[in-house]
């Protein structure tokens, strides 16, 4: 059998019919038959390109308001006969059955009839049963059929008949694999809205699909290889986020970025994150996002530079300058004005996105972490800690201010890696700790680095992701100035712990929610 396999005759039956009309006239030109049905063969027909309904090719009428009409052996015949096999020409030709050469087929709009809202008896009747019959038959005899299941697969197909008078094998399989793809992903859509309506977050089988948005130079060192995906629904970030400058996003700058979205949209009042290694270097809400720029760069200067810039208002032009005295990777917030733009843009390295928004910080979802031989799946942090939720556990109740920063505080540590603890004055960090092994090390070298950008610790609210085992961690946090704590307490030496915060005077909170992030 040749490599080459002309388009004697193509069954097209597609819900997107971007660029069908062009694509249909493109085969009839070079002598094509066209199938079709329902909306399809009425848009061709309307168009003027010669078409015959599916009904009409099988004798076998739709039937059951449209659920079968493609269900049939003339059909399935046509796509699955092995062109070089004697004994499948033979029951062709018995049961009058002609080969078909290209299948085009886009399903029925299951994700978007579930992203807007559907009722479930509607969702059920978007679920396509003889579009993913179709395209998988076409897929398997792939030796011979070709299968297009998006209106960006016409060009390539046509290239291919131009150059050749048919597709290749190459162009078959390349489709074919991106056809199963589909398929696999639609079915893992359905799989999870009906998951979703039983009300099972973890099922028996879970599989998750998504849709390549840019093929990445390396991963997170040059020897690994990566690739950035999206998947539906999306969440205000680097998934909607349009880039308006800057050379392409790494796998870092991707990382990066989202921990600085997701940690500046915890605050409702104008507020500017920057992120070093996905960890925040410096936090602060003010009256707009310039003063917000100010107090957040002095709590760590040195780490800054280099870093990430996320905002939860609309980039201005004065903020965007300040921004620009420093290096920096990305900035990304939900909007930026004209001018900020057309500042930024003598800056070609650095990378302006606008998300259109800020993602919720208590929206349900899903997060992974995969592992040797399989993956963790839990649902997203969305916990809140409100001041009534808190607990005063010292003689010394705070104030209203120290309430207000201790809160501040405990937001920033729940997007710092553990150990966590974050000092905070006046709503703007003054010192992270992040990452260290023991929560002690964690309170010093937030101290020392605040105190280093030469920072006033006094009366500072101090924050711990997870309880103070022992008192020392909180001791650590008293000696740099701190007059307030909030942690979410829970060690089996609480006691201990509120002695020592009573023996200093200071007021302490439990929140009774633990924010690890590993």
């Amino acid at each position: 059998m040749s490599d080459i396999v002309p388009i004697r005759t193509a069954l097209i039956s597609v819900s997107d019919k971007a660029g069908l009309v062009e694509f249909a006239q493109a085969l009839v030109a070079k002598g094509t038959k066209i199938l079709s049905t329902g909306g399809s063969a009425k848009m061709l027909r309307e168009a003027g390109v010669p078409v015959t309904e599916v009904s009409e090719h099988t004798g076998f009428p739709e039937i059951l308001d449209g659920r079968v009409k493609t269900l049939v052996p003339q059909v399935h015949g046509g796509i699955l006969g092995k062109r070089n096999d004697p004994g499948h020409i033979a029951q062709m030709a018995e049961h009058d059955i002609a080969p078909i050469d290209l299948v085009a087929v886009n399903l029925y709009p299951f994700e978007a009839t579930v992203a807007r809202g559907a009722a479930f008896d509607d969702c059920i009747e978007n679920i396509d049963i003889g579009g993913p019959a179709m395209i998988r038959s076409a897929a398997k005899n792939h030796d011979s059929v070709a299968v297009l299941t998006e209106p960006a697969h016409y060009a390539q197909v046509l290239e291919d008949i131009a150059a050749h008078g048919g597709t290749s094998l190459a162009t078959r399989r390349a489709l074919a694999a991106s056809a199963y793809a589909r398929t696999a992903a639609y079915d893992s859509a359905i799989s999870g809205w009906f998951a979703a309506q039983l009300g099972d977050s973890y099922p028996e089988r879970l599989s998750v699909s998504g849709v390549k948005k840019q093929t990445l130079r390396y991963g997170e060192n040059p020897h690994q290889s990566a690739a950035f995906y999206t998947s539906s629904p999306t969440r205000f970030g680097v998934a909607t986020a349009t880039q308006h400058q800057g050379k392409e996003l790494s796998y870092n700058n991707y990382n990066d970025t989202d921990a600085a979205f997701e940690c500046v949209a915890e605050f409702e009042d104008p507020t500017l994150v920057i992120v070093k290694h996905a960890n925040p270097c410096g936090v602060a809400t003010a009256a707009s996002p310039s003063a917000a720029w100010d107090l957040a760069l002095a709590c760590d200067p040195v780490s800054a530079f280099g870093g990430i810039v996320a905002l939860n208002r609309a980039l201005d032009e004065e903020t965007a300058a300040k921004i620009a005295t420093i290096f920096t990777e990305v900035i990304i917030a939900p909007d930026a004005s004209d001018g900020a733009k057309a500042l930024l843009a003598a800056k070609k390295n650095l990378r302006l996105l606008t998300t259109g928004g800020v993602p919720s910080p208590t929206e349900a979802g899903v997060t992974f972490k995969s592992l040797a031989g399989g993956f963790l799946v839990q649902n997203r942090d969305a916990g809140r800690v409100t001041a009534e939720a808190l607990k005063t556990v010292t003689k010394r109740a705070p104030t209203p201010a120290e309430l207000e920063d201790m809160l501040f505080a405990f937001r920033v540590a729940k997007h710092v890696k553990s150990n966590a603890i974050v000092y905070a004055k006046n709503r703007a960090t003054i010192g992270v700790g992040a990452g260290q092994m023991n929560r002690v090390d964690s309170a010093r070298i937030a101290a020392w680095r605040g105190k280093e950008a030469k920072l006033d610790f006094t009366g500072c609210a101090v924050a711990s992701d997870a309880f103070f085992p022992f008192a020392d961690g909180l001791e650590a946090a008293i000696a740099a100035g701190a007059s307030c704590v909030i942690q979410p307490g829970g060690s089996i030496r609480d006691a201990e712990v509120i002695e020592a915060a009573d023996k200093a005077g200071i007021a302490m909170v439990f929140t009774n929610m633990r924010h690890f992030r590993h």
